[in-house]
């Protein structure tokens, strides 16, 4: 038995509220209360804000476990000159989880702010300067963003899936125009996510970085794991090579959906099919299941393609409208949240929220 199976499990029996049942704090005898699903969903930047708009207009109990690979603009500044986790996507997790209310969203957008200047602030969120100068007070990333998640009053909490910073690394066929047949490593997100050429497989450095306890923790105690929409190399897959992050994905018996993204993104998945999405998650990931594939139904070309491609995951295809009205490929709030409100009561054990 490896070090990492033993940490698994000692975690799982660490985890409050979860019987051997796996029905969490649900289960308890004569528990009467009507309780919300405890959600768990993973990714990074604007894929995940979108989809945490959206879970928290339908659960309180929900946790975003957030890349910490992102190596560009304000994040990369910091990060480079503090050698600190990059705080941006974790900013905007904390920003998509307050509240509608004038409270939460004067303070969306007060951490959402950029400063403009012709100094060493501009490009500067305020939210990033605010998360690290609390790591750097507090010492401790998790305890930190608890705080500033506090402040805000944010419906949720937001942990990082590593306690490092991660350098995203891919393989990329035809990066140079003039040689397309060959295969150069590019290194970095930023990077990484507009790169020409076809990405072939990425993976992070360090290659066996420790996961964040609470985070792992978080997966194994959950009813339900999201994971996506989001950028799919550089946001998506990262969290499949943690490896104890994994581990715990292979592990809980939470039920587990795949977001689909609305259309390929120029770049990383230039010319991707919705199945291509899933074919390169199982070549990164061969041992996940999915219970759930949720697609915008105008965004599927080929039902039956897809449909094949989920099996492969033991995965059920749910086509619904999520995108909004607007014709950019953005998610809905509402819309989603009604998809992910009606997956959790037709593909979920029957739970006593319901």
């Amino acid at each position: 038995m490896t070090g990492r199976t033993l940490r698994l499990r000692r975690l799982r029996r660490l985890t409050p509220g979860r019987g051997e049942d796996g029905a969490g704090r649900a289960g308890r005898r004569g528990a009467a209360k009507v309780v919300a699903p405890k959600v768990v969903a993973l990714g990074g930047g604007m894929g995940l804000s979108a989809s945490l708009a959206a879970l928290r207009r339908i659960t309180g109990e929900l946790t975003a476990v957030v890349t910490v690979a992102d190596d560009g603009g304000s994040s990369g500044r910091l990060r480079e000159e503090l050698s600190v986790l990059p705080p941006g996507d974790l900013r905007k997790a904390l920003a998509a989880l307050c509240g509608d209310d004038d409270w939460g969203q004067t303070w969306a957008r007060v951490i959402q702010h950029r400063f403009q200047s012709k100094g060493d602030l501009h490009g500067h969120a305020v939210g990033n300067l605010l998360i690290v100068a609390l790591w750097e007070q507090l010492g401790d990333p998790v305890q930190a963003l608890d705080l500033v998640g506090k402040l805000l009053g944010a419906q949720g909490r937001v942990l990082p899936m590593s306690a490092v910073p991660l350098e995203l690394q891919a393989l990329v066929k035809g990066h140079d125009p003039a040689r397309p047949d060959e295969v150069d490593t590019v290194r970095g997100q930023a990077t990484v996510a507009l790169t020409p050429g076809e990405v072939l497989s990425v993976q992070v450095v360090p290659g066996d970085p420790p996961a964040v306890p609470e985070a792992v923790a978080a997966v194994l105690d959950a009813d339900w794991v999201v994971l996506g929409p989001g950028s799919w190399f550089s946001s998506v897959i990262p969290h499949l090579l943690v490896p104890e992050l994994l581990d715990a994905l292979v592990a809980t018996k939470a039920r587990k959906v795949l977001s689909l993204n609305l259309a390929p993104q120029p770049g990383e998945t230039e010319g991707f099919s919705p199945q291509r999405h899933l074919e390169v998650l199982a070549r990164h990931a061969p041992k996940l299941a999915l219970d759930v594939v949720l697609a915008d139904e105008a965004a599927v070309p080929d039902r039956e393609s897809l449909a094949d491609a989920a099996k492969r995951f033991g995965a059920a295809v749910e086509l619904a409208p999520v995108a909004r009205q607007d014709g950019s490929p953005k998610h809905d709030p509402e819309l989603l949240a009604a998809a992910y409100d009606r997956i959790f009561r037709m593909h979920g054990r029957i739970g006593p929220w319901r």
